[in-house]
């Protein structure tokens, strides 16, 4: 299946894991080349507004300073995907109940597995830009 297909079902338990509330991290990982991008996490933020996740771009550079940005959770979706085979080759979802692991081949296939959770409790995320 391609990837991107395969990819929007991932992101169902994404969601799945938010409205349950079993959602505690997100990890996009596996830099593609060698990027000054590390890694891409996204940590839950319940706020007045309702959910939001907190997106961190965090870089190999010193020079260059980490990004945080709070979003809603479709519009992370679209601020995430253009970085899948481009910069990360697997996304890592960690809830209270699995961890499930979303991975791309060289040739563009897309996986996902599960295994026992490596979170057992939610970790609201805080914005050190406020």
């Amino acid at each position: 299946m391609p990837y991107q297909d395969l990819f929007i079902l991932f992101w169902e338990q994404v969601k799945e894991s938010v409205q349950e509330g079993r959602f505690a991290k997100l990890t996009m990982a596996k830099t593609i080349g060698k990027p000054n991008l590390r890694n891409i996490f996204v940590r839950p933020v319940y706020s007045e507004d309702g959910f939001k996740v907190l997106v961190k771009f965090r870089y190999r550079s010193r020079e260059t300073e980490d990004e945080e940005e709070e979003y809603r959770l479709e519009e992370a979706f679209i601020v995430l995907k253009p970085y899948l085979r481009e910069s990360f080759s697997s996304v890592l979802l960690f809830t209270t109940t699995k961890d499930v692991i979303f991975k791309i081949n060289k040739k563009g296939a897309g996986s996902i597995t599960e295994k026992p959770p490596t979170f057992h409790n939610v970790t609201q995320a805080s914005n050190d830009a406020e």
